[in-house]
């Protein structure tokens, strides 16, 4: 497949970059737009709440649990290829879904559309890995970086915008036109590439393991809703645990394996995979539940819950390219590590206080988070690829979205569960409290008499009789 000749050396690689940076815009759009439109959907195509949440879980399932396999298809297949591919398929998923007419097959196209994005962004990162080199890489790594970010945090208010002027349908419309125009980018200026030492993709390894990031996705998903005790939830996990083990067992018989397991003999490598993780819990459960908290919970309307996460993503506006730029007297490690300790500190400033809608006091805690996790976001994508060979860079760019994608899916299920438990400790200990009833005035003929006392109701009626007993009075 040789759709059309390249551009010129010169600018090819940077039309590449913006066709990528155009493919990774459209996953934190569709990580955050549905999310925001389910009321929406609900009202149109009907569905309970647990159909509903299958809206942004089929994405986030096929997403993070076919990542790995996308990233080994790139270095078998060709990179352009498969972002090809992938970026085809997400747009016209998208399409589709501006055009749905039922939920189950929004459902079955959101399933679609996250096999596309995961194509896509996996050989997305491995071709750029061939496209630049040095510096000129980690400047490349850090722009797509920011368009993550920039995605995951604005990518709400454009959104919702959307979803009262024009409709929820209009989300997909966006996604689907803007996965258009990257892959036209893609065809005329991208170059192939491919892994010279590939002899054939690891099918056993490449199912193994989407199958148990599978599981587990949907275990930690479920989670919250049937509980951890839920024998569903332990048999995915379980499941989940057997086809680790299955793929690791696989791994280490293998002539080419998908994942080179000796690479975890590294600290490098392990670090970049923690590294990786670490967002998750710091930055996007926040991106999430704050606004829950501020909208549900404190009464705030939805414009100035969004004045007061501004504070929290408007770092991600320029902080990532900086961090790239101060990698030339810094090291990566050194701005890594200390942008997540200035996050933890930002953390605990902003737990002491109990009212969170107060801008003039979450407004520094808050502005904190946002520039630590901006140091590191713009430099792990460049990490992830440089810690292995260039030649292995799909596997590399896989297995670390991987691992960040699973990790947000995990931590919102972990943080989600751990809050329903809090809950359920705090009101169970008090009983419901009976209403209060007002005298009623008195009344006049038969009805004087009603409800009749306690002295003129027969003992064997009595226990029918529940108005006549008290309330407990223990305090409560």
């Amino acid at each position: 497949m040789h759709p059309s000749k390249p551009a010129s050396s010169q600018r090819a690689p940077l039309l590449t970059l913006a066709a990528v940076c155009l493919a990774a815009l459209t996953t934190p759009l569709s990580f955050t737009g549905p999310a925001l439109a389910l009321t929406a959907i609900g009202r149109e195509l009907g569905g309970d709440a647990l159909a509903l949440t299958w809206v942004t879980n089929a994405f986030m399932l096929t997403f993070g649990g076919c990542l790995m396999a996308a990233g080994a298809l790139a270095d078998q297949y060709g990179r352009k290829r498969v972002f090809l591919l992938g970026i085809g398929l997400f747009s016209l998923s998208s399409l589709g879904l501006f055009l749905v007419g039922s939920l189950l097959w929004l459902d079955l196209l959101r399933a679609a559309q996250g096999l596309g994005a995961a194509l896509s962004f996996a050989s997305g990162l491995a071709a750029l890995a061939q496209s630049f080199a040095g510096a000129a890489r980690t400047r490349a790594f850090s722009l797509i970086g920011t368009t993550f970010g920039i995605g995951l945090a604005f990518g709400p208010l454009l959104c919702g915008y959307l979803i009262q002027a024009l409709g929820w349908r209009s989300i997909f419309a966006l996604a689907g036109l803007v996965g258009l125009l990257a892959l036209g980018l893609a065809v005329y200026c991208m170059r192939e590439s491919r892994d010279p030492q590939a002899a054939g993709l690891d099918w056993p390894g490449a199912l193994s393991f989407t199958l148990a990031l599978s599981l587990l996705t949907y275990g930690a998903l479920a989670a919250p809703e049937l509980g951890w005790s839920s024998p569903r939830v332990i048999a995915l996990l379980l499941g989940s645990a057997a086809a680790f083990w299955l793929f690791v067992a696989l791994e280490r018989r293998a002539t080419r394996p998908m994942l080179d397991l000796s690479l975890f003999r590294y600290p490098r490598f392990v670090g970049v995979q923690c590294l990786a993780a670490a967002p998750a819990y710091a930055f996007v459960v926040l991106l999430v539940l704050l606004p829950l908290r501020l909208v549900g919970a404190e009464g705030v309307s939805e414009a100035e819950a969004g004045q007061v996460m501004l504070a929290l993503s408007a770092p991600m506006l320029a902080l990532p390219l900086c961090a790239a730029w101060l990698t030339r007297w810094l090291s990566a490690a050194v701005l890594s590590a200390g942008g997540l300790l200035l996050c933890a500190l930002g953390l605990w400033w902003l737990s002491r206080y109990p009212q969170l809608s107060a801008l003039q006091q979450t407004l520094w805690p808050l502005l904190l988070i946002g520039v630590g996790i901006s140091l590191p976001w713009g430099l792990m994508d460049g990490l992830a690829v440089s810690v292995v060979p260039k030649e292995r860079a799909g596997m590399a760019a896989g297995i670390f979205s991987t691992t960040r994608v699973a990790g947000e899916g995990i931590a919102l299920a972990l943080v989600g569960a751990l809050l329903a438990a809090l809950l359920q400790q705090r009101l169970s200990p008090c009983p419901r409290r009976r209403p209060r009833r007002w005298p009623r005035p008195p009344a006049r003929g038969r009805w004087a008499s009603w409800p009749p006392s306690a002295s003129s109701c027969p003992a064997s009626r009595r226990r029918r009789c529940p108005r006549l007993t008290p309330p407990p009075s223990n305090g409560c």
